[in-house]
């Protein structure tokens, strides 16, 4: 059996140019993206099978030199393992020093593993702080929905995703209790309470006149969101029950909520429907302002953690021994990294231009018809992540519909396009062909005069490059319009911003 080492006990696999798992006396091993796996990094070998079996799309299959590898993809969250383990998926390393990860000393690795927790929790946090009432809010964000908004102070030591997960579900558990409501029932009894039925009375007990079917009001918690909330915490009680440092507040708000009945098998298998009954039946009880945006938000976080979970067995094509009934589905919940960031970068931008100036108006992947046959018909369409449009001084009021993507106000102009990329350029050289050529037609396609193409990286070393498009031919070099200036745009994503150099902004 392979011995547990302690959080800051980090071993380097022999000839592989990555770290191997870092494995916890919590149960937390700890991975990247694009890292690859064999059964010899996991504590339980019956783990690395079960994950080879479920086939999820997070992780790909290679054989090699004899044996069978895992390479993870482009996620970052947790998968519950069958041992009770914890698989933690954080992104891959960026180069914030000049040692390579695999000569680092353990202590380093620790430190960069707790660094790398902490900006994700930051992202997270950030992502679900942002505005859903707002015609700004980012599409695609639906799956970020399951973490609080008034999540708890980041800690220096971060903890790992999994119990950040379980801390956000507690702490909205905890200022939340079930919510209860009046609901009818009727009943055959021997007593009259309520209201008479007077038809069911006639045909059900006109041989039993001592029997009264009566309708009345009854004080319940059995309403649908509260079996969803009951059926998420549930699903999170393996978790609790190994965490040492939420196992006592999880018995507590699970005898709490003891009394509320899960969801059925038949309800979890539409569970969409049950979910949107659920908010309109909580939206019609008498609560405060507060606590009813509490509330939808537990109820959201509940919905998103059963659907992920649904999911998390459904992927896989494994034997019948193997395969598991719905009702013991492990808890897996993964979140692409490349949608994950784009959405915290652009808030973050969006909120930069803001401050600078209200004429600013942030436009997340506005969609729009590029290319037409000859009979008007749509041929290719374009999106970038972030426009930014600028009104006059005087016309900073004007506005934008938000759904069709066009500004109404034709006294201002489109001043940024901004693409985003999870990817890392070590200089203005490394820029694909692929991405030169999409920022060059999203400033062709919007008359923008600044293009910006945001890369993620973990200091202020690297600032802002300017790329300069050059003709074709000296012929035609006074005879082009002046092109958009490219720019090469790092985000720090432990400060949340860009490195600014140079006039960028006014």
């Amino acid at each position: 059996m392979t011995v547990l080492h302690n959080d800051s006990d980090l071993h380097t696999a022999g000839n592989s140019d990555l770290l191997r798992p870092a494995v916890s006396q919590t149960g937390i091993m700890t991975v990247f993206e694009h890292q690859r796996l064999t059964a010899r990094d996991f504590a339980y070998v019956t783990d690395f099978e079960w994950l080879l079996a479920q086939e999820f799309a997070v992780f790909g299959i290679k054989r090699k030199r004899g044996q069978w590898q895992l390479q993870v993809g482009h996620y970052i969250g947790i998968v519950h393992l069958p041992s009770g383990m914890v698989l933690e998926i954080l992104p891959k390393r960026m180069a914030a020093t000049n040692t390579p990860p695999q000569r680092q000393s353990p202590s380093e690795q620790q430190r960069a593993i707790s660094r790398t927790r902490l900006w994700v929790q930051r992202m997270l946090a950030d992502l679900i702080a942002s505005d859903d009432s707002s015609p700004q809010t980012l599409p695609n964000s639906k799956h970020l929905g399951q973490f609080n908004r008034h999540a708890a102070p980041l800690p220096i030591n971060a903890l790992p995703l999994s119990d950040w997960l379980i801390q956000q579900f507690l702490q909205g558990l905890t200022q939340h209790p079930p919510t209860q409501h009046y609901q009818t029932q009727i009943d055959n009894q021997t007593s009259l309470q309520g209201r008479l039925v007077i038809k069911a009375q006639l045909q059900r007990n006109l041989l039993q006149p001592h029997k009264f079917v009566c309708e009345r009001s009854v004080l319940s918690q059995e309403m649908l969101a509260n079996r969803l909330i009951k059926s998420a915490l549930e699903q999170l009680s393996p978790l609790l029950q190994t965490s040492v440092r939420f196992r006592r507040i999880g018995a507590q708000l699970s005898t709490t909520w003891q009394r509320i009945s899960a969801l059925h098998a038949h309800e979890l298998t539409q569970l969409a429907i049950v979910y949107q009954q659920a908010k309109r039946q909580l939206a019609m009880q008498p609560l405060h302002a507060n606590a009813m945006q509490g509330a939808q938000q537990l109820l959201e976080m509940a919905y998103w953690l059963l659907r992920q979970s649904s999911v998390a067995g459904a992927n896989g094509i494994a034997p019948p021994a193997i395969k598991q009934q719905p009702s013991s589905l492990r808890l897996c919940l993964l979140l692409d990294m490349n949608q994950a960031f784009e959405q915290w970068a652009s808030l973050r931008i969006a909120a930069l231009f803001r401050r600078v100036s209200t004429g600013y108006q942030p436009l997340f992947q506005a969609q729009r018809v590029w290319l037409n046959d000859e009979e008007g018909r749509a041929c290719l369409s374009i999106r970038p992540d972030l426009l930014i449009y600028q009104t006059p001084p005087d016309n900073d009021n004007s506005t934008h519909t938000h759904h069709t993507k066009t500004i109404t106000d034709r006294a201002g102009c489109y001043s940024h396009v901004i693409d985003i990329k999870w990817k890392t350029l070590a200089h203005a050289a490394a820029i694909s062909p692929s991405d030169a050529y999409q920022l060059a037609s999203y400033a062709q396609a919007y008359q923008a005069p600044q293009a910006w193409l945001v890369y993620p990286v973990q200091d202020d070393t690297q600032q802002p490059t300017m790329l300069r498009q050059l003709p074709v031919t000296e012929a035609l070099a006074n005879k082009v319009p002046d092109h958009a200036t490219l720019w090469l745009i790092p985000f720090n994503v432990n400060t949340g911003t860009i490195n600014k150099g140079g006039d960028l902004l006014p």
